[in-house]
């Protein structure tokens, strides 16, 4: 009954394959509408109705309505017939296609043609339903199976090749026209256009680009000529780690998925065992008519298909994956979807995951009888030689606040940088120091305290006094706090920060989100050291750890649950992680673990449901008050209502 989920999981593996047959692959692959497959299988519907609806009427021979029961059980059992023929040689004997058979030939073999025929009818009719609800999953995965286009235009020899984008090397120029997707990651040198990212990072709004603007493989180039210089080979780029992670998704089941498939292998011969048992034992004792109990044995049969179950509980998880991949969250098995769906701590590192991992100005504090632009301005005339990030962030706010400084011809006469302390320069307004306290403190200053602002905190003092702080911040992402909100909203237990900066900077972020415990000044080694007796503390946590650099690949490694922020950022990151944030956004957490819940309560949802009318079906049908109408109903209805209750919207 998952003959068409298990083709379609099976295709996602395929895209390193030979180009002729990825291209065969991807002309089947659904787009809109109905797949060919389920168009195949909705005309022979078609064709088989007409001819049972005819030998229903009642207006033709007895001859001739065996000849369209007959007619009918072929077309409609024909895909079902082969299958259980081909795995009963390979030594697969007990499967549904197996019990299907056996109750269609069956009821045909004691002359109950119409309910044969019916028999098959019905399960085509739930196979559907379940081509339909895999397509829908399919086109919400498919565009992250289709980001990589099959051709790069290449300047060389002064003149534009077609090539494959594998044959394109690094530091060649590509030429990239509006509507086309970009081949391959590289930077901008010439041109300015808008890019569709939304396979990318599942985002709508596109993107303005420019020159020196990063371009990456996948987009969609929507309205202007670029010409892009390659940064990185094809299988590196970010469309290739995209699809490499989609592919392996289907490679890993859910322990719910791998309970289903032991279940069946399991339960299916209990049950042919019963209905042989049916089928011989009472009549022996009972002296009944033998074809009483076999039509009830085959009644027996009809029900106890366990198509529900083998055909919803994998697709409920191929459905929250794509509504995973919508988001730009990409989850790399079923495995994995099941896990998040118990996590109850979360633990973030703090620079590039709950922060941008870009410095500003977040505050200036002159000292009294000082201004701000006074202050300012004597640490940029210190900082301007400065190469160091913090010196960097003081030029660019000085630069961005008064427009003389972008014009600057104030000549720096003396400059040198004192190690692990600041800069003194000297310029005509005298010497400037420009650092931490304790440099200020070396040279007979007294400064203010100002580790408490969060951030690095740069001391300036000039012309023999002192003049105040200026503090440095990581600046926190937009939806950092709104993140922390909603996962204890959702009811996880505990939010946690491990970073390497500072306490003071550490704490301070930590308070603004909201965050239960900051844990800080911690190298990578002591982070998994750190995360260890969070396990310790709290038995039987489950732990998610949000990461984005090559720092945090232990972290993640340990972690129950690894989520890499960025598709874009460490390589390592994101290779040991479990599920990659494509937007770099730390909100998609919550809603990757609302996902993951909803789809575990719809699994469990079916498993119960398919289970309690199989088993309550059951014991009708052995005792003789089901018929087989009742019974095909009941195995067809319990598949379809599983399977649209699979495909619910997430």
């Amino acid at each position: 009954m998952s003959q068409q989920l298990d083709s379609a999981l099976e295709g996602l593996r395929r895209p390193h394959c030979a180009d002729s047959e990825k291209n065969a692959w991807n002309k089947d692959m659904p787009r809109t509408g109905l797949s060919r497959g389920s168009k195949l299988r909705l005309a022979r519907m078609a064709v088989g109705i007409i001819m049972y609806v005819s030998a229903l009427s009642g207006l033709l021979p007895p001859p001739a309505k065996f000849f369209l029961y007959a007619a009918c059980l072929i077309i409609f059992g024909y895909d079902v017939f082969t299958e259980a023929a081909v795995n009963i040689f390979q030594g697969e004997l007990f499967d549904e296609n197996f019990l299907m058979s056996l109750a269609a030939i069956g009821a045909f073999i004691i002359k109950q043609y119409p309910e044969a025929s019916a028999v098959m009818l019905f399960y085509q009719i739930g196979e559907f339903f379940q081509d339909m609800a895999v397509d829908r999953s399919m086109r919400s995965i498919e565009s992250l199976i289709n980001i990589k286009p099959d051709i790069a235009h290449v300047i060389r020899s002064g003149a534009i090749a077609d090539i494959p984008p594998s044959q394109a090397r690094v530091g060649e120029i590509l030429i990239v026209k509006p509507g086309e997707k970009i081949p391959l990651d590289g930077v901008i040198i010439e041109g300015r256009s808008r890019l569709d990212m939304m396979s990318l990072l599942g985002e709508s709004a596109p993107r303005t680009v420019t020159v020196s603007g990063e371009a990456l493989s996948g987009s969609v180039n929507l309205t202007g000529l670029l010409k892009i210089r390659v940064t990185k080979p094809e299988s590196e780029s970010t469309a290739s780690k995209i699809m490499e992670l989609t592919e392996n998704a289907s490679a890993k089941k859910a322990p719910a998925e791998r309970f289903i498939t032991r279940f069946s292998k399991i339960y299916t011969p209990i049950i042919v065992s019963a209905a042989a048992i049916i089928a011989l034992i009472p009549p022996l004792i009972f002296s009944d008519p033998v074809n009483t109990w076999i039509y009830r044995a085959l009644i027996f049969l009809a029900v106890s298909c366990p198509c529900a179950l083998v055909a919803s509980v994998p697709l409920t998880f191929f459905s929250g994956i794509g509504a995973c991949s919508k988001k730009g969250i990409l989850v790399k098995g079923g495995n994995y979807l099941q896990t998040l769906s118990t996590i109850d701590t979360v633990v973030f590192d703090k620079t590039g995951t709950l922060t941008k991992g870009v410095f500003r100005v977040s505050r200036i504090i002159p000292a009294a009888g000082v201004s701000e632009t006074h202050l300012l301005k004597r640490a940029y005339s210190a900082e301007k030689n400065s190469l160091h990030p913090v010196a960097k962030s003081l030029i660019a706010e000085a630069k961005k606040r008064f427009k003389d400084m972008s014009a600057d011809k104030i000549a720096i006469t003396g400059f040198r940088e004192i190690t692990g302390m600041g800069v003194e320069a000297f310029d005509s307004g005298g010497r400037i120091l420009a650092g931490s306290g304790k440099l200020m403190r070396e040279n007979g200053f007294e400064p203010m305290n100002g580790d408490s602002a969060g951030g690095v905190v740069t001391h300036v003092a000039s012309g023999g006094k002192y003049l105040g702080c200026i503090v440095v911040s990581d600046e926190i992402k937009p939806d950092s706090a709104a993140a922390v909100a909603e996962l204890n909203r959702i009811g996880v237990k505990r939010t946690i920060m491990l970073s390497g900066d500072r306490k003071e900077n550490a704490e301070a972020i930590g308070e603004r989100l909201g965050i239960n415990k900051v844990f800080a000044g911690l190298l990578p080694h002591e982070k998994v050291s750190r995360l260890e007796r969070i396990y310790g503390e709290n038995p039987g946590a489950k732990v998610l750890f949000a990461g984005d650099g090559i720092n945090d690949a232990p972290v993640l490694a340990r972690s129950d649950i690894g989520a890499a922020m960025g598709g874009v950022g460490s390589d390592a990151a994101v290779t040991t992680a479990d599920i990659v944030i494509m937007n770099d956004e730390p909100s998609k957490i919550p809603a990757a673990i609302l996902i993951a819940r909803n789809t575990m309560k719809i699994a469990r949802q079916n498993i119960i449901f398919a289970l309690t009318v199989k088993f309550a079906a059951l014991i009708l049908a052995a005792f003789g008050f089901a018929g087989m109408w009742m019974a095909v109903f009941a195995d067809v209805g319990v598949e379809v209502l599983a399977v649209f209750n699979a495909m619910r919207r997430k």
